[in-house]
């Protein structure tokens, strides 16, 4: 039986030490007044070996006519390179200036234990945390705490360990 795939996709190669993560910029519809003006939704990708390098295709689901925006976040031992795109139609357009950001780990022999961090999530701005080594995203658990009457919620991290943390807005906000 023939799977009917819909939907775009387009392929990028990664270097040795280098992982790739894409994810597409939603605007949230405006009747949801208290929700984010933007969310974050990994594309889901197939990873193929050609030597040293791993081609990675990435997978589209729902195209929009006007474009969907992209974030590209390639991760290396000490920096994520920040990039932005969008796929119009069947080309990915990609800016020409990337942002590298450097940064600094703390290193430690030891292996730790998972630490459990307090994470209140602002519903109207979403962060996401990224794990630099495999590009997974630490999605964190959400409980109602009902002495502060809010919801709030924990990350589970590795002490001494670096993670990526971002958000999308608008450069007015």
């Amino acid at each position: 039986m023939e799977e009917n795939i819909s939907g775009k996709y387009f392929s990028i190669t990664d270097k040795e030490a280098v992982n790739t993560v894409i994810y597409q910029v939603n605007r949230t519809e405006r009747e949801f007044q208290n929700s984010p003006k933007y969310t974050v939704e990994r594309l889901k990708y197939t990873e193929e070996l050609i030597g040293t390098n791993k081609k990675k295709t990435f997978y589209v689901e729902n195209p929009l006519p006007e474009g969907n925006p992209l974030v590209f976040l390639s991760f290396s031992k000490d920096r994520v390179v920040v990039n932005a795109g969008i796929l119009d139609y069947d080309v990915v357009k990609i800016s020409k200036k990337p942002m590298p950001i450097s940064f600094t780990t703390l290193y430690t022999e030891k292996e730790g234990d998972y630490k459990e961090v307090a994470y209140t999530p602002n519903l109207k701005r979403p962060i996401s945390i990224i794990d630099p080594e495999n590009g997974d995203e630490i999605k964190p658990t959400l409980y109602f705490d009902e002495e502060s009457n809010e919801v709030k919620g924990k990350c589970k991290i590795k002490p001494y360990k670096t993670y990526f943390a971002f958000e999308i807005r608008d450069s007015k906000d």
